[in-house]
């Protein structure tokens, strides 16, 4: 008997490729009203990475636009903010709209100015919640991406603790539904103790 009908002809392994989800892009935004800050922050970054995923710029040139970006991105990883635009405390303004008006604690904060004496650094770290205050003049390719890099790691690392927060908040959550429909006396016990720990 011929070989040939004593096996199958073996059908060629199908590879199925399951396609890795890729990170999104990490946000900055670059406020500034020089379009050569701009330009030049952009070349400087264009080719960084971080943890497999590239940056992606978002651009404003006062106030109003910043608040727009802000508004339209709540998942800004930095802000490049310049102090001086339209009036001498712009960038100190918008700072406080991110910090005060829309609540966002994550987001990372570098103050960059080309006019130090218009805000003291002393006097705008303590009054204002940025993460990082920076001369123009001083801020050169490489400590622009040390910066930055700094910054990212932050960000990476707030966010990584709030989502385990959220986790066990909604775990917690669960755990009291289920007790209120079983045990509600227990229930009430640990909704009360929760409300406690909250209100220290």
């Amino acid at each position: 008997m011929s070989n040939e009908f004593l096996f199958a002809h073996e059908q060629p392994e199908k590879k199925t490729s399951e396609a890795t989800p890729q990170r999104p892009k990490w946000k900055i935004l670059i406020v500034d009203d020089e379009k050569e800050v701009h330009a030049v922050t952009r070349l400087a970054l264009m080719d960084v990475t971080f943890e497999g995923a590239g940056l992606e710029f978002l651009s404003a040139h006062s106030i109003a636009e910043a608040k727009a970006q802000i508004d339209a991105h709540e998942d800004l990883a930095l802000v490049l903010l310049d102090v001086v635009m339209e009036t001498d405390d712009a960038g100190l303004q918008v700072a406080n709209y991110i910090r005060q008006h829309k609540g966002n604690q994550q987001a990372r904060i570098i103050l960059r100015t080309g006019q130090p004496g218009q805000a003291p650094e002393r006097a705008v770290v303590l009054n204002y919640d940025i993460n990082d205050y920076k001369a123009k003049t001083e801020l050169t390719s490489q400590k622009l991406f040390t910066s930055v890099m700094s910054a990212l790691r932050s960000y990476r690392d707030i966010m990584q603790v709030e989502q385990q927060r959220q986790q066990l908040e909604n775990r917690l959550k669960r755990i009291v539904e289920l007790l209120t429909s079983d045990y509600p006396a227990a229930a009430a016990a640990v909704q009360q103790q929760l409300e406690q720990e909250d209100s220290k």
